[in-house]
């Protein structure tokens, strides 16, 4: 497969293969949506409390419009991509909310290079997916059942499954908020790491959105109906597959979306299993001489760096912070999986930041191991 990682803004793929190439356009379909000023109605833990003032951008340009008018005014500023990943304080945000609400999805397909694909920051990701897998397009079929849109996923460096989105994003275009002018990142210059990016750590404490708006992001896919190597046990498993065998890529989602309904992540509105951010503590990546005082059965992952990945979740558990912990209240542990945090039943920002603090002192004091949360926390700490 050709490497499009470092391809300029000025690229063309007329110029790269001499195969015939076809052009795609058009959009996916729209969901509905609502213009509530409470923030509650637009994040998946159904949670936050009014914004000042709320626009719905569905263009680029309305974006940049937005986000610039509110830098100029000197307010404070959110941009909401979906709301999975995020905890918003009771309050409210007292500033501009910008919901991104871009949609369109252009390709430039070939049988040498693959399928070069430009996609709108408003898209649904896992609608996404599901078009790719339609398209006959490899790459990313285990990160099927991720919540939230497409600008949010360079971002968080969403991953899952033995995937990185990192590993088929060819570039990011964006609006640079400090030098006021569009800026287009190839993937090499994203800066991508765990569950990170030069996008999030652009984000400074004290502020709810970063330097850098994500407006449109570029993946270069293969075209297959196989899916690239499977490289997480538990999905070989489901499949019935060895590590680094193939599969169909329309089965590869559905066993990566039952395994995740399983965990409660596969939202659903009907489900408060589901009303969370997902994950809310990322797995810790611990230096060697931390990673030797965990117990003998504690999972542990040598990295290339030298150090060592644990699981989250077997520590929360290990801990004594079971699912469903605690069995009483309005905020709790998800009864399927022990990383979610969820809002059970009315629960407010401060009620899960709360269960948030007793889970991660709780981990600290019997393995001496800190948890970082991964949603972004705006108006409240833990």
């Amino acid at each position: 497969m050709s490497d499009y990682s470092n391809v300029p803004d000025d690229f063309d793929p007329m110029q790269v293969d001499s195969c015939s190439l076809e052009r795609l356009s058009g959009a996916l379909p729209t969901r509905a949506t609502t213009d509530s000023v409470v923030l509650a109605d637009h994040t998946t833990f159904h949670i936050g409390g009014p914004a000042r003032r709320l626009v719905r951008a569905r263009t680029p340009d309305e974006v940049v419009d937005a986000v610039r008018e509110a830098d100029a005014a000197g307010e404070p500023l959110l941009v909401l991509s979906g709301g999975s990943n995020v905890l918003i304080a009771d309050r409210g945000f007292d500033g501009t909310v910008v919901l991104v609400d871009t949609h369109g999805v252009d390709a430039d397909v070939s049988a040498c290079g693959g399928a070069f694909v430009r996609i709108q920051a408003g898209e649904i990701w896992d609608d996404v997916v599901a078009y790719t897998i339609e398209q006959e397009w490899a790459g990313i079929e285990a990160l099927s059942g991720i919540p939230g849109l497409v600008g949010a996923a360079p971002i968080q460096n969403i991953g899952a499954y033995g995937q990185d989105v990192s590993q088929t994003i060819a570039r990011v275009r964006t609006w640079d908020r400090q030098a006021g002018e569009f800026r287009t990142f190839v993937a090499d210059k994203c800066g991508f790491g765990y569950r990170d990016s030069l996008f999030k750590r652009s984000r400074v404490a004290g502020q709810a959105t970063g330097r850098y708006v994500v407006l449109e992001v570029w993946f270069h896919l293969g075209l297959a109906s196989r899916s690239e190597p499977v490289r997480y046990g538990q999905l070989a498993a489901a499949l019935g597959v060895e590590i680094g065998d193939r599969a169909p890529t329309a089965r590869v989602r559905e066993a990566v979306l039952a395994l995740r309904a399983s965990k409660g992540m596969v939202v659903d509105p009907a489900d408060h299993d589901t009303w969370s951010a997902g994950s809310f503590f990322m797995i810790p990546i611990l230096e060697p001489e931390a990673a030797v005082q965990l117990p003998a059965d504690a999972p542990r992952f040598l990295q290339p760096d030298g150090r060592v990945k644990s699981s989250a979740a077997w520590l929360i558990d290990h801990a004594g912070f079971v699912k469903g912990f605690p069995s009483q209240g309005p905020a709790r542990l998800s009864s399927k999986h022990v990383l979610a945090l969820t809002n059970h039943d009315g629960a407010r920002a401060a009620d899960i930041a709360e269960l948030a603090r007793t889970v991660r002192a709780g981990v600290a004091e019997r393995f001496g191991v800190w948890l970082e949360p991964e949603p972004v926390l705006v108006g409240l700490e833990i």
